[in-house]
C-alpha cells in the first residue's frame, strides 16, 4: 500500500492544527498528529513516549506557548521556526523556577506520512534558555529570542 502524501496546503493546515493543539495543551488529541511509531530525535520511539515528553514539558511550564514564525514544506517534510514562551512553575531542565518567563527560538523538522508525523526533532538556543531560567527576572537584558547558532 502506497503512503498518502499530503499537498503543501494540507501540510500547512495540518501543522497549524498541531500548533493549535499544543497551545491548547489538548494532548489527548496527540494521536491525530503523531504516528504509533516514530523517529524522535533520531531514535525509534512510540507515540506514547512523545506524549509523555510533551506532557512533562507542559506540566513544568503550564503556560507554554508556541508561535509559528516560518514554515517550509517540501514533499512530506516540514521545517518550522517558532518562538516559544512560558514561565516554569516547577523544576525544569534541572533548574528551580525563578518566577521569570523565557522566550526562545526553536527550529523543528518533521516528516509526515499518511497524515501523521513519523519523524520529529527540534533544536533551540539552549544557552539563552539556561540564562533566562537561572537569572532573576529583574536582571535580564537583551537575551530574549536570540537565534540558535546552528541547525
Amino acid at each position: 500500500m502506497q503512503a498518502y502524501l499530503m499537498t503543501n496546503t494540507e501540510l500547512r493546515e495540518f501543522y497549524d492544527r498541531y500548533i493549535a493543539m499544543l497551545n491548547a495543551h489538548d494532548l489527548e488529541r496527540v494521536d491525530e498528529f503523531i504516528d504509533d511509531k516514530i523517529t524522535y530525535y533520531g531514535d525509534r520511539a512510540t507515540r506514547d513516549q512523545a506524549f509523555a515528553s510533551l506532557s512533562a514539558l507542559i506540566d513544568a511550564v503550564p503556560d507554554l506557548h508556541w508561535e509559528l514564525q516560518e514554515l517550509a514544506v517540501d514533499g512530506e517534510h516540514l521545517a518550522a521556526r517558532l518562538v516559544n514562551t512560558g514561565t516554569p512553575a516547577k523544576e525544569w531542565l534541572g533548574v528551580a523556577p525563578t518566577g521569570g518567563s523565557f522566550e526562545i527560538v526553536e527550529y523543528a523538522v518533521y516528516r509526515v506520512r499518511d497524515g501523521r508525523f513519523v519523524h520529529m526533532a527540534n533544536v533551540h538556543d539552549a544557552e539563552t534558555l539556561e540564562r533566562q531560567l537561572t537569572t532573576a527576572p529583574s536582571t535580564r537584558s537583551g537575551t530574549t529570542g536570540q537565534p540558535a547558532g546552528a541547525l
